[in-house]
């Protein structure tokens, strides 16, 4: 079968860009979801991988790379990625399946009207934060002090903080803010949050911090501090929870945008398209080791419990 969006005499050729290693999850979700539309790796179309292997300082050459290769277009997945590939070229769209703040990193003119080479999917839904501390709260009624771990690197953590001292101003609970970009940053950031008397710790999204997944939820457990962010994955690794979008679902709903634009969409005219649904995923098997009982009416308002 010919891709639905093959132009006539070639197949396309897809750049993707990443922070993370290769071997994620989700490069195979994207893999998947472009075969159903038709598109077949090796077939009827061609895709370009490159990984930064967790290095953000290796993207911009990464990025300088596809654009030599004069790709149809550019999948970037990380804030970090889109920034290098949007700085490498101007003329060849960019597709994101996730970014916190496109608007506040200059990736777009505005949400409605990306205005350029690049569009995608955020994942930030309105009031986040404020739902994310709501769930603390239910699980930790005294908490005063919460934690939020940002990469200084991601410009999108700016807006999701923001978020939280919204949620937090209308509790009381103080926001404190600390910063990592590598694993011995995230050792020290948690030994600061309990110094800190940190009650609980929320995870601003970033490709850094899923690769560190496993070790970011040892460390929360280790220092006992409840652990919440919004992606499920963080919740699979041992974070007491994750309420937010689907990363997947972004990643298939990303290679809608890249079959529009290889049938001659332009970018400048896609929406971003912020979530549509977000999931609450409960991790007992962390409570239980927290000590924590999580009540019934959060149990039956999660979409998915870990025991």
């Amino acid at each position: 079968m010919a891709a639905l969006g093959q132009p006539r005499g070639s197949s396309p050729r897809i750049g993707y860009l990443t922070l993370r290693a290769r071997g994620h999850a989700f490069e195979a979700v994207f893999a998947a979801g472009m075969r159903e539309l038709g598109y077949d790796e090796g077939k009827s179309i061609a895709i370009e991988w490159r990984f930064a292997d967790g290095m953000v300082e290796k993207l911009p050459a990464l990025a300088a790379e596809l654009v030599a290769l004069r790709v149809d277009l550019i999948v970037a997945a990380s804030t970090q990625a889109i920034q290098a590939a949007a700085a490498s070229t101007k003329t060849i769209p960019v597709v994101f399946p996730g970014a916190a703040d496109p608007f506040g990193a200059g990736l777009v003119k505005s949400l409605a009207r990306p205005g350029g080479n690049v569009t995608g999917l955020s994942t930030i839904a309105d009031d986040l934060g404020g739902k994310q501390i709501e769930f603390l709260r239910a699980v930790l009624p005294r908490l005063s002090r919460l934690a939020v771990l940002v990469n200084p690197r991601n410009a999108g953590s700016a807006l999701v903080v923001r978020d939280f001292e919204t949620g937090a101003r209308k509790t009381g609970i103080s926001v404190l803010q600390f910063e990592a970009q590598t694993p011995e940053g995230i050792e020290r950031a948690f030994t600061a949050m309990k110094a800190a008397r940190a009650d609980a710790v929320a995870i601003v999204i970033d490709a850094f911090f899923l690769q560190a997944a496993r070790q970011i939820a040892g460390l929360a457990l280790r220092q006992k501090l409840p652990f919440i962010s919004t992606q499920q994955q963080d919740a699979e690794a041992g974070s007491l929870m994750s309420y937010g979008a689907s990363v997947e679902g972004n990643y298939r709903r990303a290679v809608v945008y890249v079959d529009k634009i290889l049938k001659g969409a332009k970018p400048a005219d896609l929406p971003v398209e912020q979530p549509m649904t977000v999931e609450l995923v409960l991790n007992l098997k962390t409570a239980k080791a927290l000590g924590i009982t999580i009540p019934q009416s959060l149990l039956l308002r999660a979409d998915r419990v870990i025991e």
